[in-house]
This record gives C-alpha cells, sequence and structure tokens, in this order.
C-alpha cells in the first residue's frame, strides 16, 4: 500500500469519526429530549446537521443510535471508578471519586438525565451490559472496598450499598439540577457548591 493511500483512508476514517461523535452529540441532546419513543431520527439529523439517509449509514436504526448513545454514557460513567484504585487509601479513592462523579454530573448532565430515564423504563435496551462491563466492575471495586472493611482502615458498610450512595447523591446535581438551583440558588458549576459537596460527603463515609 503507497504512502499516498494509506494517507487516504486516515482522513477517511477520520472523517467518519468525526461524522459518528457529530451524530452522537446531537442524538444525546434529542433522546435526553424526548426520550427513545418521543425522538425522530429527522430531530437527530436536523441537529447533527446531515440528512436521514446520511445517518442511518452510520446507524441503521433509531434503537442502534439509542444503544450507541448509552454505551457512549457508560463509558463516561465508569472511568471514575475504574481509577478507585488499591494504591489509594480508603479516604483518598472515596473523596477522588465524589469529585470526579461530580464532574460528570456537572459536565455531562444531559448524558446523566438520559441514563436516568433509561432506568425508569427497566433499561430495555441496555441490561446486556448493566450485567456485562457495569457488574464486573462493580464486583471488583467491590471486593477492594470489603478489603478496606475487613482491615479495619474503613468502617463497615455493604460495598454495592456504599456505591449506590455515591451514586445517588453526585447525579442528584444532574437529574435534578433545576430542584438544586431552586433550593441553593446555584448548580454544579458554581466551585463553592461543587468543593463543599466533595469534602463533606467524602467525610462521612470515613
Amino acid at each position: 500500500m503507497s504512502q499516498r493511500t494509506e494517507k487516504k483512508i486516515g482522513k477517511r476514517s477520520q472523517a467518519v469519526s468525526a461524522k459518528r461523535r457529530l451524530i452522537l452529540t446531537a442524538a444525546l441532546a434529542v433522546f435526553s429530549q424526548y426520550g427513545i419513543h418521543g425522538a425522530r431520527l429527522e430531530q437527530v439529523a436536523e441537529r447533527a446537521g446531515v440528512s436521514k439517509t446520511n445517518l442511518l449509514y452510520y446507524y441503521p436504526s433509531k434503537e442502534a443510535l439509542y444503544v450507541a448513545v448509552m454505551r457512549q454514557i457508560l463509558d463516561v460513567w465508569l472511568a471514575p471508578l475504574k481509577a478507585f484504585r488499591a494504591e489509594f487509601s480508603p479516604l483518598e479513592a472515596i473523596k477522588e471519586y465524589i469529585r470526579l462523579k461530580l464532574e460528570v454530573s456537572r459536565d455531562y448532565p444531559q448524558a446523566s438525565r438520559l441514563f436516568c430515564m433509561e432506568m425508569l423504563a427497566g433499561a430495555p435496551l441496555l441490561m446486556d451490559e448493566l450485567t456485562g462491563d457495569l457488574k464486573a466492575l462493580i464486583d471488583e471495586k467491590s471486593a477492594l472496598i470489603a478489603g478496606w472493611v475487613h482491615s479495619g482502615k474503613l468502617a463497615p458498610v455493604s460495598p454495592h450499598h456504599l456505591i449506590f450512595m455515591i451514586w445517588a447523591a453526585t447525579q442528584h446535581y444532574a437529574d435534578f439540577a433545576p430542584q438544586v438551583e431552586a433550593v441553593t440558588g446555584a448548580t454544579l458549576r458554581d466551585e463553592a457548591l461543587f468543593q463543599s459537596n466533595g469534602r463533606k460527603r467524602s467525610a462521612h463515609y470515613y
């Protein structure tokens, strides 16, 4: 294969990746507003600036596009938990995990709300991912937490419930953002609220 041909293939691959990202970004906005049943591919295509035919070239159905968006959300969701490692002390690990989860709620509120909608619907299109990669990672980190409890480094706590509590506390700021702002007059975009939440919640579990 010539160098010129390789460059053409590389440029084509970059263009395809860029188009996929554009479509996924548009789909996230539309799905998070209307849900999978209320959203139309025409809305996604218009928002992405592509034709419906072009969209269907990349994603053959609304369901396929929706699952692709949800998988992307899961990647963002799981990244903070992957950083939860044994070389940290329990306090450091929990503080960092809460901080990263708050960042996700702050930076990806649409993704958090769409994920919540899917869970409320019973996760009909995402159950394989939940029982696969997500469960495997949760089991791995739960074993780490259980080890800290067993060694006396962490107060007795159910590992799964601890993780669920952190999810509930941090994702609340995205899923119920209007309520948070109505009560506190602030959002996670306000640095004071962001920092105070991380400090208070991590201290509670140690």
